[in-house]
């Protein structure tokens, strides 16, 4: 009897994290992505394909509301940011600041970067370039998630 609820628990634990492969692993809680978007059209988007994936997602619609969420210890996997995000904190400042906060935290920059030198900042920052195909994204964030582990 305990052999098949420990089965139980490891099936459920593993359909929970929202991983296809047994390398993608997030907590309690599956795997959390928050998004952070100027534009909520943006932002439902990614989230929607963000949970076709199978994974979780928080939005948020500035950079000081990313790292409040952030510094508050909650649980978070991956951040997707807009380019686009404006205001004193915009996407690279918000990446800095994050890996300031989260050094394992994976990070994926979609849209097109002002900010040219931000992957020298943030080398293992991932880019969506404008345009992309539907799926690329879900792909981009199962590869930040391998990188960090």
């Amino acid at each position: 009897m305990a052999a098949s609820a420990s089965k139980r628990t490891e099936h459920i634990g593993t359909a929970a994290s929202g991983a296809d492969d047994g390398d993608v692993q997030g907590g309690c809680y599956g795997i959390q992505v928050l998004v952070a978007g100027r534009r909520k059209h943006w932002r439902d988007e990614v989230s929607a394909e963000i949970r076709r994936a199978g994974y979780s997602a928080t939005t948020v619609d500035c950079a000081v509301d990313a790292l409040t969420i952030l510094a508050l210890g909650l649980p978070m996997d991956v951040l997707v940011t807009d380019a686009e995000l404006l205001g004193d904190l915009r996407c690279a400042r918000l990446a800095v600041e994050a890996r300031v906060l989260r050094p394992n935290l994976g990070i994926v920059f979609a849209n097109d970067l002002e900010d040219a030198d931000i992957t020298d900042r943030v080398p293992d920052a991932l880019v969506i370039p404008p345009g992309a195909q539907d799926g690329v994204l879900a792909v981009t964030v199962r590869e930040a998630l391998q990188a960090r582990i």
